[in-house]
């Protein structure tokens, strides 16, 4: 969808709004979109940026309820404020006096979702150090009254396809170089839990004058890191997108080694690359690529490190 509104001459924003929209309404891996990913309470709700690497103006929501199109909410925010980001019930009216509707995210599947989750005791969620024990109740939590020092090792029992974005990078003829990003962020997340997508140099990040990346996988950890900013200053180094984004990886890696997590990076001459944390169960990173040089879309692998 984005490759076919470049071909027809829409610009690198349109084709990063159409695109990411697609999957917002083809609800991709269920990670992105309206009816996936119920937060605690059963609600879907949604997290999207989209970023001008020639202004470097971003757009983005986080938290948005009852709107399906979070992309082209985090587009309008570029093109009729003078903000940035926009969240929760605030970020819902302003897209509503954008013209978007409201409408329902929940769907059967994601009320099945929720109630599975709720008959197996709330398990898993992300609450630590609270009580009631967390790993056996549904709370509602409160903090204990005595604090004790004693480190319980959380191990982390999702799975890693069960949240995830869509990130895309577009460069254009003349090296012109947007980018965005859409999710339905962690299942069971916290309410009012915002990952990294929506936010610039984490998510996603774009700048014409070296290129474009975006991440995916846990955004709680990734986004400490800054990691598309960070591969998009490798590039603008003169390192290869490819390597970019193994060093990007590798930064992570050394601080949170079981990380869920996947790079993509794309310079302004069109190379690109990926990287991706190697843990069990993901050991390589599937990703789309359309170019000049491809008479179609096409699937490219990379083995994580």
């Amino acid at each position: 969808t984005a490759w076919r509104v470049l071909q027809l001459g829409g610009s690198e924003l349109d084709a990063v709004e159409r695109g990411c929209g697609q999957c917002e309404i083809d609800q991709c891996d269920g990670s992105v979109g309206y009816g996936g990913s119920p937060d605690e309470s059963g609600e879907t709700t949604l997290d999207a940026m989209i970023m001008d690497g020639n202004s470097m103006e971003v757009g983005a929501v986080a938290d948005l309820r009852r709107v399906k199109n979070a992309i082209g909410v985090a587009r309008k925010v570029i093109e009729y404020t003078k903000h940035t980001l926009l969240v929760g019930e605030s970020a819902s009216l302003f897209a509503v006096r954008m013209g978007f509707p409201y409408e329902d995210l929940t769907t059967q599947k994601s009320l099945s979702m929720y109630s599975e989750w709720l008959n197996q005791s709330c398990q898993p969620n992300y609450w630590k150090n609270v009580v009631p024990d967390s790993s056996k109740s549904c709370g509602p939590y409160k903090r204990p009254e005595k604090v004790t020092c004693e480190e319980k090792q959380i191990i982390s029992q999702r799975s890693v396809h069960n949240h995830d974005t869509i990130g895309m990078v577009v460069v254009g003829e003349k090296g012109t170089v947007a980018s965005g990003t859409s999710t339905n962020g962690a299942i069971h997340k916290i309410p009012g839990r915002v990952g990294d997508s929506p936010i610039a140099g984490a998510g996603s990040y774009a700048d014409s004058t070296a290129g474009g990346a975006a991440a995916t996988g846990d955004g709680d950890i990734m986004m400490r890191f800054l990691p598309s900013y960070q591969a998009v200053e490798y590039m603008r180094m003169g390192i290869d997108p490819a390597v970019a984004c193994q060093k990007v990886i590798s930064r992570i890696q050394k601080y949170a080694p079981k990380f869920f997590g996947a790079v993509i990076c794309a310079n302004t001459t069109g190379s690109y690359g990926a990287a991706c944390n190697k843990i069990p169960g993901f050991t390589q990173f599937h990703f789309m690529v359309s170019s000049p040089l491809l008479s179609q879309p096409t699937e490219q692998v990379v083995d994580c490190i």
